[in-house]
Parts: structure tokens; C-alpha cells; sequence
């Protein structure tokens, strides 16, 4: 109560003087009564007052409110529902707020509510607090600053109810000022008293922001209510969780679950909403993806182009591949060919090649996509003109114009002495056009990449070694000597020219035994470490890794990154050992690995020579 007091006294000595207050009675008391803790505790109003108040509820004219302000029966809480009242229709009625701001009746109504701040009730102070700044007062000035302290001094006693929409005011007006602060710890501290799933989605979305500390005790309340919300506010939940990246594994787990248990259709922006957000936490959830991918599609047809291409990017970066839906898409591109911006038309290609899908009116489409491009390359800024090239390769439709434009020397000074990741994964992403060009384009002339360029993967090697080696990596370098020979016969994580990395390189002679693998020329490498050159029947195998972020996240099928990788290792003369997860991490032991990976090798040399028996029956 003390510190109350003394906050209490500051405020009135910070503030310019007030109108002289009415001498006390002769009770004995601290300051002015605050009628604020309940409709009991409120005083009754006589005729006068009540007859005031309903003159004020119906006023419809700012005249009519501001001559309240000479009835004898106006006390400060009915002043605070005029000024309320008054921002309202100029709200509505678009008024001049400086001239009502200048009226001397309006100066009034403000002494009065200043004069017995206290005596205000809750309702009516919150109310006034929102109005001012309405009315064109501002924040730092007197009435606005006394009508603050006054709710900083009641907020331990506010009900929860008026906290919540106090806070939800003040969060829209910014984090400047020293209540939003206060008020958010209360709710810190009172967040078991939350009741109801509307209060609870309101604060996550509009105040969470804010406090993190507000926003863990909001996610432990919503796992509480979870089964409560309908999809309205499922949708809002975890659209608040997306804005703020805050992946609450559980909370989302549970969430996902009660909207599997929804029976009726979810509503169009509920479906659009939730993929975004799934898309923007990274959160893959089969079930949930496969119900949104069902649902969306009978409405692909009233989506605005900007709609479908977010959509097409969201499934598409959380590897999900819903044929269904991408050929509607595809469709639904074809036919809006003119409403698609350029841009947009690009979010759909790159989206494609990421889940390596191919329309099955391939030959309609990508003559489309090359009839749009063509003359718009300009329009688009380096890093998308490189990831549109790029997708084109994956889906092996890049054409001789396409790969000249990126792979010239003076769209490689664009990228140059750019660091960020951004230009990073776009050198990355050249070095697999130029791949596809020298192995996959035979008519191309040029221009490629410089020899300095492709030997320049400092920045890869180092993020090798950042990176933390996964189970599938450390399992497969143990595994290797005893399949393939020891580090002699091995070359062991290799960065090719073409833009790949190798987990294992080895030459194996006609015969099948290994042979020293640096002694020889390798042409897939900046520097060639050996000379000679592979004896005849000799063959190149490379043991590739799949990890579990380059499949489907419905089955087994490669992305379109891993799709290419093996295409041009291929192309590059390697037998490929391919090691996906699912199979390799199933094998606890050491030599049950050993013998896994001999087999694996095993079957690309058998699949190499029936290809080549093949080859010659045909000849």
C-alpha cells in the first residue's frame, strides 16, 4: 500500500496543478475512493445522474455531449462515457477533431474527469484510455498521462477480462510508454486464470509477440484447450506460432491431432492458412498435409494467382508431393497463363523441380513457362533467375538461351564478392548449370565457368567440417574400409567439379579388386592428384549417402536435387552405390553394413555390365 501511495504522489507532483479538489469530508481518509472492484461496490446513481447517462448513451451529435458538460448532476465517470462517446462519432461520423479538442465545454468534461480520476470506474477509465489518442490528444500530454497513472495504480486490481482487452489496445498502439510493460506482467503472473479459448487465441495472436515469457505460458494454456478450438481458431493459433517462429513441437502435435478429428470441411482460408503455416515451422505432419491437399484442390479454381503459387512453395518446402494437386496446379497455370506474374509463374517452376514432379501434360506446360520467360529474364534479380535456370535443369528443360545467359561472365560478376548464404547457394546452383551443360546439353557451345571457379570450394570443404556428421555418415565411414579397402584404395568425401559431393570414391580393375584410387587422373576434380590413366575395364564407383531430408515426405522418391546429382554422376562416368537411410540405419552391426555395402557395389558393377552386354546385342 505504500509504494502504492508514494507512486500516487509522484504522479500528482510530476503533473501540471490540477482544478482545486472539493475539502474533504471529515472522514479520515488517503485519497478519494476508487469505485472500480465490482458492481457492489459501486455507487447508486440518482435520477439526475441516470437520466444523464442515458442522455449521453444516445447522443448522436458531438453538440448534444458537449452540453453535458453544464448539467450540475456530472460526475468524473459520466465526463469519462461523454469523452468516450464523443470519440466514437467522430469516429463514425469522420468529425473535426480539432475544433472539439478547442471547445471549452470539451476542456471541461476533461477537468472534470482529471478533478475525481479516481471515482472513474473501470470500465469507463479503459474506455477513456482508448478515446483520447482517438480525439487527437497526445499520449505525453496531461490528460492522457493522468488517465495512464490512474490505470497503472488500479491494474493489480483490474479482472482479468478488462486486463486482456487493455493489453490487446495498448499492443496495437506499439511498446512505447511505461503500461504495456506492467500490464504484461500481470498477465505473466495470472495466466492460470484464463478462461476460454477466444481469450487465449486473442493473446497468443495479438500479444505473444511481445513477451516471450507470456507466449510460453499462452502455448502451455492453448495444450490445455486444444480440444476445445474450433478451426477458426486452430487456424489462428498456429498462424501465431508461424509469425513469431515458435515451433511447439507438442502444442502443434496436438493441434494437428484435433483438426484430424474435425468432421466437417475445413473452410478455404483455414485450409490456405495452416499450410502456411506448417510450411514456415517446417512441421510435416502426413496426416494433416494429406487432408489439406485433399480439400484444397476443389477449390484451386477460386484462388488468385498469388494464392496457388504460395501454396505450390509451401508443399514444396515441406516435401510434400500430392500428384493430384500438382497436376491441378499445373492446370490451373496453364489456363491463367495471362493473370500469372512472372514471379509467380517462377514460385510454381522451382516448386516443381524441388519435388522433381512432371506434369503430365509436360510438353503444354513448359512450352507455356519457356513462352513467358522469354524477354522477362531482365525482371527477374539474380539469385531467382539462377534458381529458375537451375529448376529448368532438374526437369531437364533448360535450353542452350537459358544456361548462355547465367553461365556468362558477367552474370558471374553479379554474384561475386557476395558472402551471404543466399549467394552462396547460388554459386552452388551454377555449378550444377554448368554441369548440366557440359553433360547434359551436347549442342552447347558456351559459355561455361571459369576452371578457378570450379575449383574454388573452399566455402563447401568448410562447411563440411562445420557440419555435425549425421548417423548415416559416421556408420558409412566405418564401414567403408572394411567394403572397399583401406584409405589407399578410398578417396573419402569428394567435391566434384560438378557442384556434388561424394561420400567414397574407388577404381575398381576388370576384375573387380580396388586399385589405388589417387594414382589415376580424375577429371571430376579441380586438381588431379594421379596420372595415369584407368587401365582398360576399369571402372569408377561413387557410394552416395541419402539422408532423410532428400525423399518425399510421402515415401521413398527422390527431390529433384538428389534426381540430377544422379544423372550427372552418371553421366560423369561413376558407377553409383546409392545408400539411402531407411535401409542402412536398420543394420546395427558392423559387418552386417560391411556386407550391405559390398552387395551395393556389387549390384552396380552387375547393372554396368548388363548395360553393356545390352549395348552390344543391339549393336
Amino acid at each position: 500500500m505504500a509504494a502504492h501511495l508514494v507512486r500516487r504522489c509522484c504522479r500528482r507532483l510530476l503533473l501540471p496543478p490540477a482544478p482545486p479538489a472539493p475539502p474533504p469530508g471529515p472522514a479520515l481518509r488517503t485519497c478519494p475512493p476508487r469505485w472500480a472492484e465490482g458492481p457492489q461496490a459501486r455507487p447508486r446513481e440518482d435520477g439526475a445522474e441516470q437520466q444523464l447517462r442515458e442522455l449521453i448513451q444516445g447522443a448522436s451529435n458531438p453538440q448534444e455531449l458537449l452540453q453535458v458538460s453544464r448539467g450540475p448532476a456530472l460526475s468524473s465517470n459520466l465526463a469519462a462515457l461523454a469523452i468516450s462517446r464523443l470519440a466514437r462519432l467522430a469516429c463514425e461520423q469522420r468529425l473535426d477533431t480539432e475544433s472539439i479538442r478547442g471547445d471549452p465545454r470539451f476542456q471541461r468534461l476533461l477537468s472534470t474527469v482529471d478533478a475525481q480520476i479516481s471515482q472513474v470506474w473501470n470500465a469507463p477509465l479503459l474506455q477513456l484510455l482508448r478515446s483520447l489518442p482517438a480525439l487527437g490528444l497526445a499520449r505525453g500530454g496531461r490528460p492522457a498521462r493522468s488517465v495512464e497513472q490512474e490505470v497503472l495504480w488500479r491494474l493489480r486490481r483490474l479482472p482479468l477480462r478488462q486486463l486482456v482487452h487493455l493489453a490487446e489496445h495498448l499492443a496495437g498502439q506499439g511498446p512505447d510508454g511505461l503500461l504495456l510493460p506492467e500490464v504484461l506482467r500481470k498477465l505473466e503472473l495470472r495466466w492460470t486464470e484464463l478462461e476460454g479459448t477466444r481469450t487465449v487465441v486473442t493473446l497468443m495472436a495479438k500479444v505473444g509477440h511481445l513477451s516471450p515469457t507470456l507466449m510460453e505460458r499462452l502455448e502451455d494454456k492453448a495444450l490445455e484447450l486444444a480440444e476445445q478450438f474450433d478451426p477458426d481458431e486452430l487456424r489462428r493459433v498456429v498462424l501465431a506460432l508461424a509469425l513469431q517462429q515458435r515451433r511447439c513441437v507438442p502444442l502443434l502435435r496436438a493441434l494437428s491431432y484435433h483438426l484430424l478429428q474435425k468432421p466437417a470441411e475445413l473452410p478455404l482460408p483455414v485450409l490456405t492458412d495452416l499450410l502456411f503455416a506448417y510450411s514456415k515451422l517446417s512441421f510435416q505432419q502426413p496426416q494433416v498435409l494429406h487432408r489439406l491437399s485433399l480439400e484444397l484442390q476443389p477449390h484451386l479454381g477460386t484462388l488468385s494467382p498469388a494464392q496457388v503459387s504460395r501454396c505450390a512453395r509451401s508443399f514444396a518446402s515441406l516435401r510434400w508431393l500430392s500428384r493430384p494437386l500438382a497436376e491441378a496446379i499445373a492446370q490451373y497455370s496453364l489456363d491463367n497463363a495471362q493473370k500469372l506474374s512472372i514471379t509467380q509463374l517462377c514460385g510454381i517452376l522451382v516448386s516443381f523441380a524441388r519435388l522433381n514432379f512432371q506434369p503430365s501434360s509436360s510438353e503444354e506446360f513448359f512450352s507455356m513457362v519457356h513462352e513467358q520467360l522469354q524477354g522477362q529474364e531482365q525482371q527477374l534479380d539474380t539469385h531467382l533467375l539462377t534458381d529458375v535456370v537451375w529448376s529448368l535443369c532438374v526437369l531437364q528443360q533448360a535450353r542452350p538461351p537459358h544456361l548462355r545467359q547465367v553461365l556468362s561472365p558477367e552474370f558471374q560478376a553479379r554474384l561475386r564478392g557476395d558472402t551471404s548464404p543466399r549467394a552462396q547457394s547460388s554459386w552452388l546452383k551454377l555449378l550444377h548449370i554448368n554441369a548440366t551443360a557440359r553433360l547434359e546439353a551436347p549442342g552447347y557451345q558456351g559459355p561455361f565457368l571459369p576452371p578457378e571457379v570450379l575449383g574454388g570450394d573452399g566455402d563447401r570443404d568448410k562447411d563440411k567440417e562445420r557440419e555435425k556428421a549425421t548417423p548415416l555418415q559416421r556408420g558409412l565411414r566405418e564401414a567403408l574400409p572394411g567394403a572397399l579397402g583401406g584409405p589407399d584404395l578410398i578417396r573419402h568425401n569428394v567435391s566434384t567439379v560438378y557442384g556434388w559431393d561424394i561420400d567414397a570414391e574407388a577404381v575398381l580393375d576388370s576384375d573387380n579388386k580396388p586399385l589405388p584410387v589417387r594414382d589415376f587422373t580424375a577429371p571430376h576434380l579441380p586438381c588431379s592428384e594421379g596420372t595415369k590413366p584407368l587401365p582398360p575395364g576399369a571402372r569408377r564407383v561413387a557410394v552416395l549417402r541419402w539422408e532423410f531430408p532428400q525423399f518425399s515426405s510421402r515415401g521413398r522418391e527422390l527431390l529433384g536435387r538428389g534426381s540430377m546429382a544422379r544423372r550427372h554422376l552418371r553421366a560423369a562416368g561413376f558407377l553409383l552405390a546409392e545408400v539411402p537411410h531407411y535401409e542402412f540405419l536398420e543394420l546395427k552391426l558392423e559387418r552386417q553394413r560391411v556386407a550391405y555395402l559390398k552387395d551395393k557395389v556389387a549390384k552396380a558393377l552387375a547393372s554396368d555390365t548388363a548395360g553393356d552386354m545390352a549395348t552390344d546385342t543391339a549393336t
